[in-house]
């Protein structure tokens, strides 16, 4: 584990995370932080030190003086709230699509796409007689559930990314919904290309050209999405 030192909101920060959704939010508000660099474990777990910060021991983790807050969207929610002074809010048109994109992300996206990860991996780290068994289980519900499921989501997030201009939002630049739905879809475009349509990758590849994010990458250190719209 190493540190930056910069005076401010301290971000527990993991490498290939979630996380790195924070760092490109803070880049953007311009405002100080300190970041503290946790390293994936080699099952790709969280290492255990997480849990010493907040029990939930998963990251994005941010201290902020005396206030302790986990999970993206409620330190989305929170750093907004608190520290953009009128930055990142949705117009009044865009209110409802922000709020939906804001909790979509992690209420149905991710899920689906832990579960394709989950399906993928789970073969190799069943016990080796009962390999064919596991794949053949696993390959058949990730065919029949998760990729239908996904392949429908795509075109929604496609469909309205077609109509609402640059941001998920609207207006002219990203909100809570666009620093939420970003880390998802660059896994999604990394993995899955070929399931995505264009302005879904233009959407990414618009996010990685911020000056903002790349500062967040600067910081961040390794992240294996950067380049996913590429």
């Amino acid at each position: 584990m190493s540190s930056e030192t910069v005076a401010g909101i301290t971000v527990h920060h993991l490498n290939n995370s979630r996380s790195q959704r924070i760092l490109w939010l803070l880049e953007e508000l311009e405002i100080p932080y300190k970041i503290v660099h946790h390293k994936r474990q080699g099952d790709g777990l969280a290492p255990v030190e997480l849990k010493a910060i907040h029990p939930i021991g998963t990251a994005p983790i941010i201290t902020d003086g005396p206030v302790t807050v986990a999970e993206s969207g409620a330190i989305v929610e929170y750093l907004i709230g608190k520290y953009g002074n009128g930055k990142f809010v949705p117009s009044e048109s865009g209110m409802v699509d922000n709020l939906f994109f804001t909790h979509y992300t992690e209420g149905t996206v991710m899920p689906l796409l832990v579960n394709k990860l989950i399906f993928s991996i789970a073969p190799s780290r069943s016990p080796f007689i009962l390999r064919p068994l596991v794949r053949l289980v696993f390959s058949g519900l990730e065919t029949g559930f998760v990729l239908p499921r996904l392949t429908g989501h795509a075109k929604i997030i496609e469909d309205h990314l077609s109509k609402c201009g640059d941001w998920l939002a609207g207006g002219q630049g990203p909100t809570s919904a666009d620093f939420m739905m970003s880390f998802a879809l660059e896994a999604w475009v990394s993995e899955l290309p070929d399931m995505l349509g264009p302005k879904i990758k233009e959407y990414v590849g618009r996010i990685h050209e911020r000056p903002a994010y790349q500062r967040a990458l600067t910081k961040g250190g390794e992240y294996k999405y950067a380049k996913a719209a590429l």
